[in-house]
């Protein structure tokens, strides 16, 4: 029988599935926009960066297959394989735009960006193979990053990571370094033209490297030090860390100015939300997609109590916050009776049934005295403290912040409370924990109850911070980004909530400058963390040895015992 043609060349199919992907990034116009800006400076632009960085990953992914199949020599060819697949899918692509005008169909596929494929060469076959070469150089280079050993290689990604990440970001990052006094003048210097120096660049990739070595190094032994400290020692590092992470969290808005600050406004907004959703679907295990209902409930209670718009309350912020968090936190009991003895995918029906509810409701014509209809309510007061009042970004930060204090100290000491392992076995197995004595009634409607509590508190401030609320801020789509937040970072993790709504909402609206694409972008980051990352960011420790329990490799028998030998 003769081989498989995936078996005598490897990495073929992965190089396919690259090419295709560098193929879709080209004619859909994001490789022609990112090239506006670049990484680094007259070396390597965003586009391009782009296309090298996927073709990059995927050979990776291609080397990493062939080594854990047939070792080093499979991998390294799998690695060039699929590079070479991938410029050839390019090539052809090339050839077949100078053989059939492309543009009359897809308006993106323009002769600059070809021009770029063809790294700027006039004649055809010698920027066909610089292409090819790039694409053998690159597939050995993402090979040979996957056979270095462990160290070596998370520090070379971490300085790779470090350069794409700051050039990608320059505008966002070079306006905040440069107003710190000192570190613009060193700023200037990283930061040239559209992107980073190449001196710059050197620079950064040699830093993140070394420190991520560094911390492989000595990482452990610093962390056995610590556990040597005496209780007193361990209570003051403890203490001093706390106050350290005090400091930087009361000046961050004022160090990194206004945009920033906004960012991190509805980023701790959606924390604040993906707490509350951990306690219903990372603790409890109750799929709950009508989460953004309790969110709206929390805004429009905040909205009527305060809005001299409707005339019917003249109530401040603070007086109306505990109304909002109660009525959240009926509503979740509500919720949570009729879907009682539902599990799975029928319950995550339900819930959105009932996010839908409130959405149209909010919207009738019949309730729109009260609640404002489709013009919503406005003029919605802030929230104030004395003379102080959480009024910009700046402002409302600290509000937030103490929020997700708050919701995080209860979520801790809920999850290893008594409820709190209730939760856990209701989301193992309904009928053991039942057998065991545990109220399944009580657990469920108190999760409900708790994480809609979570998420009304969010929409009290998300009103106040807003000044208004209006229906179409209430979709479903915010149910399924909260879902996201708490799946990328970590089901059941509360520091992967943190983590999570930093990836999937502080980097898309950092990325807002590109339009369209970001969406692009956020999706492509999605997929590259579920093939490397399944259990998440920051995984609960259950959960990642779950996913990882068929890895555990066994351990070796003894000298002694392999040397008598075994029948």
């Amino acid at each position: 029988m003769r081989p498989e043609t995936s078996e005598r060349l490897p990495g073929l199919s992965l190089g396919l599935v690259a090419g295709a992907c560098l193929v879709l990034l080209t004619l859909i116009g994001i490789v022609e926009a990112f090239s506006q800006r670049e990484i680094v400076s007259g070396v390597l632009s965003m586009g391009e960066g782009l296309l090298l960085f996927t073709g990059l990953f995927i050979a990776y992914l291609a080397a990493d297959r062939g080594l854990r199949s047939a070792g080093a020599g499979r991998a390294l060819a799998a690695g060039i394989v699929c590079g070479v697949a991938a410029a050839a899918l390019l090539g052809g692509l090339v050839l077949l735009s100078r053989a059939v005008n492309l543009r009359q169909v897809l308006i993106n596929a323009s002769p600059a960006v070809f021009q770029m494929l063809l790294f700027q060469q006039e004649e055809l076959l010698p920027g066909l193979a610089l292409l090819g070469a790039t694409g053998l150089l690159a597939g050995a280079a993402a090979a040979g990053l996957r056979l270095l050993p462990p160290v070596p290689r998370k520090a070379v990604t971490a300085g790779l990571v470090l350069v794409a990440g700051l050039g990608m970001l320059q505008d966002t990052v070079y306006p905040v370094l440069s107003s710190w006094g000192p570190l613009g003048d060193i700023a200037d210097w990283v930061f040239e033209g559209l992107g980073l120096s190449r001196g710059g660049a050197l620079l950064l990739f040699l830093a993140a490297a070394a420190a991520s070595a560094a911390w492989a190094v000595k990482g452990q032994a610093l962390r056995g030090g610590i556990e040597k400290l005496s209780p007193a020692g361990r209570r003051g590092l403890r203490f001093a860390g706390l106050a350290l992470l005090a400091f930087v969290l009361a000046i961050l808005p004022q160090a990194l100015g206004l945009f920033l600050s906004e960012v991190l406004t509805i980023v701790g907004l959606y924390v604040l939300l993906g707490l509350g959703l951990n306690i219903v679907v990372g603790f409890a295990g109750l799929l709950d997609l009508g989460y953004v209902a309790f969110f709206a409930i929390g805004s429009y209670t905040v909205a009527i109590l305060t809005s001299p718009e409707l005339g019917f309350f003249s109530l401040g912020f603070w007086q109306a916050l505990p109304f909002a968090v109660l009525f959240g936190v009926i509503a979740g009991v509500l919720l949570g009776i009729p879907v009682l003895k539902m599990r799975g995918d029928y319950l995550a029906i339900a819930t959105l049934g009932f996010g839908e509810i409130i959405r149209i409701l909010v919207l009738s014509d019949s309730l729109r005295p009260w609640l404002g209809g489709a013009q919503g309510i406005g003029k919605i007061p802030k929230a104030e403290i004395g003379a102080f009042e959480f009024a910009g970004p700046q402002e409302i930060y600290y509000l937030i912040l103490a929020g997700c204090f708050l919701v995080g100290f209860i979520s801790w000491r809920l999850r290893d409370s008594r409820i709190g392992r209730a939760w856990m076995a209701v989301r193992e197995d309904e009928d053991v924990a039942q057998a065991m004595g545990i109220n399944l009634v009580a657990a469920k409607l108190l999760a409900f109850a708790t994480g809609a509590g979570f998420s009304a508190l969010s929409g009290a401030i998300f009103a106040s911070k807003i000044g208004s609320v209006y229906p179409h801020s209430f979709n479903v789509m915010i149910s399924i980004n909260i879902l996201c937040v708490i799946i990328v970072g970590g089901i059941g993790s509360m520091p992967g909530v943190i983590v999570g709504a930093f990836a999937l909402v502080g980097l898309p609206e950092l990325l807002r400058e590109f339009a369209e694409y970001r969406l692009l972008v956020y999706g492509a980051a999605l997929v590259a963390m579920m093939l490397l990352r399944p259990e998440g960011l920051w995984p609960e420790a259950t959960r990642r040895r779950e996913l990882h329990e068929g890895e555990i490799e066994p351990q070796a028998e003894p000298p002694a015992a392999a040397a008598a030998g075994r029948p």
